[in-house]
């Protein structure tokens, strides 16, 4: 096999300040020499009963959505983190409840926004297919804040990016020229759709996340979108249940070899070896998940025990429940979600510190926070900025 037949073309391009460059196009998918599955195929199965297992997690847990809304927004972190934010997760749940303290706030706006565009996806998902049409709605989604406001959110590109260097012409990789997007775009999306290609949808996914970042099809927001579109594109297609599986933990771990399989597709067409990679991020990430999901239910169920032999009191039931859906919690907001009055609330707290659930963090008299901290410690494996 001659992987070289698969490399795209270079097309040299005008000159921007006395220096041309060359721009890349790749061939439409899928690979042409068809890719070898025989040493694919087991990899596949492997990540195929790490999903389900994953995904059979979700019907233990005691609310499946509430693990959803939290690791949605690991997610979110993790995703923003490889493109240089410095948010935590408690900068983003303090920022969703209306607090502050200190926090860099135009990233902790762009990592909120990259929720809004999942949400926003998940939902748009079981009304449209995944096509150009949607991408853009997400990539609105995705850029509405200010940072992205001056980088044509929602639209297709109309003028050349590049990734590395200063310029393209010292650029580790430019993409089409913006005249070309919408030809390569068009295979992309009759890619997706192609029923004829017999491909196990992993490994559809695999070729499609790579197509995409190779496009770079908007100014800005191509490496979030496109980690995005791998869970869009299984929740869609019914591989998984429940959108459980993320791969920024596994690209931010292994950033570079991440960013090498990708050039080297383009320079190579070793596209067996990206597949590979992908594969063994999709069993690392999905094990990892299910590790996540079993460890929390433990807490719970143990920390629920805890108080149940310790208090009589249904207010301090009430307040453990509250912390799992926010892990950082503030006293003000939670009295305007419960029905519980400020002093109940109070003492329901002072009772799971004394118990080494909770930790008051700010030290202050009032508009005290609380962290569930044991819980949104297992949430937080992996958020260490870069």
């Amino acid at each position: 096999m001659d992987k070289k037949q698969r490399i795209g073309k270079y097309i040299k391009s005008s000159v921007i300040g006395g220096e041309s460059y060359n721009t890349y196009i790749p061939k439409p998918l899928p690979p042409n020499p068809p890719l070898n599955l025989d040493t694919l195929y087991p990899l596949v199965d492997e990540a195929n009963t790490a999903i389900g297992r994953l995904d059979g997690m979700s019907m233990f847990l005691p609310d499946s959505q509430l693990f959803i809304y939290m690791y949605i927004r690991k997610e979110a972190v993790l995703s923003s983190q490889i493109e240089g934010t410095q948010s935590s997760l408690s900068d983003l749940l303090l920022f969703e409840r209306s607090e502050t303290l200190g926090i860099p706030i135009d990233d902790v706006k762009e990592v909120s926004c990259y929720v809004s565009a999942m949400n926003y996806g998940l939902r748009r998902i079981k009304e449209l297919p995944i096509s150009l049409r949607l991408i853009k709605e997400i990539h609105a989604q995705l850029m509405n804040n200010a940072r992205g406001g001056t980088k044509q959110p929602g639209e297709f590109r109309t003028s050349q990016n590049w990734i590395g260097g200063s310029r393209p012409g010292n650029a580790r990789f430019v993409p089409p020229p913006p005249e070309e997007i919408m030809s390569c775009l068009g295979d992309f999306e009759k890619f997706l759709h192609d029923k004829e290609i017999k491909l196990p949808i992993l490994i559809k996914v695999a070729l499609a996340h790579v197509q995409f970042e190779t496009i770079h099809p908007f100014l800005d927001g191509n490496g979030r979108l496109g980690r995005l579109l791998i869970t869009f594109i299984l929740c869609a297609e019914g591989v998984l249940n429940q959108p459980l599986l993320y791969l920024s933990l596994y690209l931010k771990s292994n950033r570079e070899d991440y960013y090498n399989h990708l050039q080297s597709v383009r320079e190579t067409g070793d596209w067996e070896a990206w597949v590979q990679f992908f594969l063994k991020g999709v069993i690392e990430t999905s094990n990892q998940a299910t590790r996540t999901a079993q460890l929390i239910i433990a807490l719970c169920e143990s920390d629920r025990k805890k108080i149940e032999q310790s208090s009589k009191s249904a207010a301090i039931l009430t307040t453990h429940a509250y912390l799992q859906q926010h892990p950082v919690l503030t006293t003000t907001i939670f009295k305007e979600d419960s029905e519980l009055s400020l002093p109940t609330i109070l003492r329901s707290l002072s009772a799971l510190e004394e118990l080494g659930i909770v930790k008051e963090i700010t030290g202050k008299k009032r508009h005290k926070i609380f962290v569930y901290y044991q819980y949104l410690n297992l949430l937080q494996e992996g958020l260490t900025p870069l």
